[in-house]
């Protein structure tokens, strides 16, 4: 059996009522899995939307979700992200941490390391602001959990392929 891959495909679909449906519906009625899912209109009408989806699977079973999403009718395009080449990938992140004292200026000290910005402050607790790869997300937050009670809210991935080609 084939090693598990970890793919990005982006999705342009029209903008309208149900198509998340159908395509989360393809996902879960064939058993494959979603780490991640993001979905925005893209276009200036807001006509179209692009969903972003990020799954698992042998080269094979990567293959069959991107044909059986082609199949659905209101998508106009499949693109695998990861198969075309190079890409961007980002992720936001908030992580509220409760802490006192060293705990609360060592979050501080982190924060400024990773590049995260302070969203909210109370006397309790900070919510940080973090953009990036989800493993510079991942990093931060086990660096937050040490110092105190965190919350943690994550987008999703979103991606885009660099250079002049455009879906």
């Amino acid at each position: 059996m084939s090693d598990i891959e970890r793919h990005t495909i982006a999705v342009l679909v029209d903008n309208e009522p149900g198509v998340l449906a159908r395509v989360i519906g393809l996902f879960s009625g064939r058993g494959y899995n979603i780490e991640s899912l993001t979905v925005s209109a893209v276009s200036k009408d807001e006509a179209l939307s692009r969903i972003t989806i990020v799954t698992t699977g042998t080269p094979m079973i990567i293959e069959q979700i991107k044909a059986q999403l082609d199949r659905l009718v209101p998508i106009h395009s499949v693109h695998d992200l990861t198969d075309e080449g190079a890409h961007i990938e980002r992720e936001v992140a908030l992580v509220k941490v409760v802490a006192n004292g060293p705990e609360r200026r060592e979050s501080l000290r982190i924060a400024d390391i990773f590049g995260a910005t302070v969203a909210d402050t109370t006397i309790e607790s900070f919510v940080f602001s973090l953009t990036g790869k989800p493993e510079k997300l991942d990093a931060f937050i086990e660096l937050m959990r040490a110092l105190g009670k965190t919350e943690i809210a994550r987008s999703g991935i979103v991606g885009i392929a660099r250079g002049a080609k455009a879906l």
